[in-house]
């Protein structure tokens, strides 16, 4: 067999990004099928969306405590074999069980616990391989989870145009072999030893940092600015811009994730180059543009581009944050990055969740689609609080004590 190298594991890593891909996007395209087949409502479909990120942060949460003291490879092995076991749960569960919602919800949650583990450890295992450009491979890193998002799309849309939508539950079970194979390869890539306690900063030293508490707060932004779109995409483009399901797919949540693809891949490349914090507030300015526009321009084809351009608009927030706060914090370890992706999947949560229920609140009379419409404009809330955050932070570096914590690095 050939020797694995740090290259295997960054291949490994890079895999597990787009089973994470999988586990987010694979349900909201199903989500009409969904409502069609089992009489599953809006309110209840926003439930599913909730119920996936709140297991993921209580996961983040759990993480955070045993991580470093249990290591890379059990945490990493163990998050892909559960992501099979809730993708093949959700081929199985919601035919066999007498109430295919509770089948569905079961799946979600065995899928998001997968997605948790994978969120809390990927990163800080590609931030521990030896190398320079911390930066940009952070960003390639998380390019991966864009690619795997397209495929997703892509395939799952072919797959249901070919086999039917009485034929659904084939599709989770074909994609439950990516992660089965990458359990193995995880158990036998090389990985480096984490943080022992000694050599980490402690983490109420970071918690108590201003910066850490920004980088929070931007954080959250990003998840949220990114899932209120992406989470929703597909059901808006068929209920709200009457457009086909195979057409609404590959033009908005499609596109969507080629264009933070692009974005990630090309930061990916350069990100060495660039200052971080204007990246991210310029980034943040293009998707509350797009969000205000998706919502107001009543020309289905401008809403749908608006859709996919949020897709750039949010592709460096997420791992552009995380490696700000990392190189602030170079010692954070994993419970760091585990508090981080905390934050990310509050975002992720509270981003779809908003939106809906602010579609729910001032379109009572209306259709789904069209009060989905109106509520994509109360997402444009989260980019703009990203973009106060970063100039307060901008703020806070010029004029903070540099003695005050070893651990700051000017970024």
């Amino acid at each position: 067999m050939r020797q694995r190298t740090f290259q295997s594991t960054k291949y490994a890593c890079y895999t597990g990004y787009i089973v994470q891909a999988v586990i987010n996007n694979l349900a909201p395209l199903l989500f009409v099928i969904f409502s069609e087949k089992f009489g599953i409502t809006l309110e209840k479909l926003t439930v599913l969306i909730t119920v996936n990120f709140i297991t993921q942060m209580l996961v983040d949460i759990i993480s955070v405590k045993f991580v470093d003291q249990i290591g890379y490879r059990v945490v990493a092995s163990v998050s892909q074999a559960v992501t099979f076991v809730g993708l093949i749960s959700m081929a199985l569960l919601p035919v066999v069980l007498p109430e295919p919602y509770i089948g569905i919800v079961i799946s979600i949650m065995l899928n998001a616990v997968g997605s948790g583990l994978t969120e809390v450890i990927i990163s800080p295992i590609v931030e521990s391989i030896p190398g320079e450009k911390k930066t940009s491979e952070m960003s390639l890193l998380h390019s991966f989870y864009c690619w795997g998002q397209v495929l997703v799309v892509v395939v799952t849309t072919i797959l249901i145009k070919i086999i039917g939508d009485n034929y659904w539950y084939i599709v989770p079970a074909l994609w439950a072999i990516i992660p089965l194979v990458n359990t193995f390869n995880f158990l036998t890539v090389p990985l480096t030893k984490t943080l022992t306690e000694e050599e980490k900063t402690p983490l109420g030293k970071i918690l108590l940092s201003k910066q850490f508490i920004l980088s929070l707060i931007i954080m959250t932004c990003a998840g949220a600015s990114e899932l209120a779109m992406s989470q929703w995409s597909s059901y808006f483009a068929e209920t709200g811009l009457k457009i086909s399901k195979v057409t609404g797919d590959l033009l908005g949540p499609c596109l969507f994730a080629v264009f933070m693809g692009i974005g990630r891949t090309v930061f990916g490349f350069n990100g060495e180059k660039i200052n971080m914090k204007s990246v991210l507030a310029a980034c943040a300015t293009l998707c509350a543009v797009c969000y205000l526009g998706t919502s107001l321009i009543n020309q289905p084809i401008i809403s749908l581009i608006l859709c996919a351009l949020t897709g750039l608009g949010v592709s460096v927030m997420w791992p552009g944050t995380l490696s700000l706060t990392s190189k602030m914090f170079p010692k954070g370890g994993s419970s760091m990055f585990g508090i981080l992706a905390l934050a990310g999947d509050t975002g992720c949560t509270l981003g779809p969740w908003f939106v809906s229920f602010m579609s729910l609140s001032i379109s009572k009379n209306a259709s789904d689609g069209d009060a989905l419409k109106k509520g994509l404009f109360f997402g444009a809330v989260f980019p703009i609080i990203m973009i106060v955050s970063i100039l307060i932070l901008k703020f806070s570096e010029k004029n903070v004590d540099k003695n005050s914590n070893d651990d700051i690095i000017s970024t």
